[in-house]
């Protein structure tokens, strides 16, 4: 995927995947800042990227640092459109009780690219009838039920 230079810092990298087989590549913050407890920030990554067309990117929570320091995405997932061009900014907000103290090069999410369809929509009288039907949340009961 096509990435112009984004950062002269030595601690800022591309996004990488961890480890082999890994579907999320991690993205790092290209700035320092603080978030308070209960408080959220639009953090810079410093990455513009051409995401393929037919696919999107979703930036999701390192699972690590929510259980840690309850730091996530807020609006999880983000989507990032094949066609945006802009930088890549990460909604994150601060659940923990302390503040939480982001440097230049810190892992703060991950990049999933995926396909995606475009399907046609048709307005319609009603739809097919299906086993589930209209069924919705608790639909198919409780915990062990």
């Amino acid at each position: 995927m096509k990435i112009p230079v984004v950062s002269k810092d030595p601690a800022y990298q591309l996004p990488r995947f961890a480890h082999p087989g890994d579907a999320g590549a991690d993205l790092q913050a290209a700035e320092a800042l603080t978030i308070g407890a209960g408080e959220y920030a639009l953090v810079a990554t410093g990455l513009s990227m051409a995401i393929p067309e037919g696919h999107a990117g979703l930036v999701l929570p390192r699972s690590g640092l929510a259980v840690r320091t309850g730091v996530t995405v807020l609006n999880s997932p983000g989507l990032v459109d094949s066609g945006y061009r802009g930088e890549l900014k990460v909604a994150l907000i601060n659940h923990g009780t302390e503040a939480f103290e982001i440097a230049v090069g810190d892992r703060i999410a991950q990049l999933v690219i995926v396909p995606v369809s475009a399907p046609d929509y048709e307005l319609v009288e009603s739809l097919g009838d299906t086993e589930r039907g209209a069924g919705g949340f608790g639909s198919t009961g409780l915990g062990g039920d």
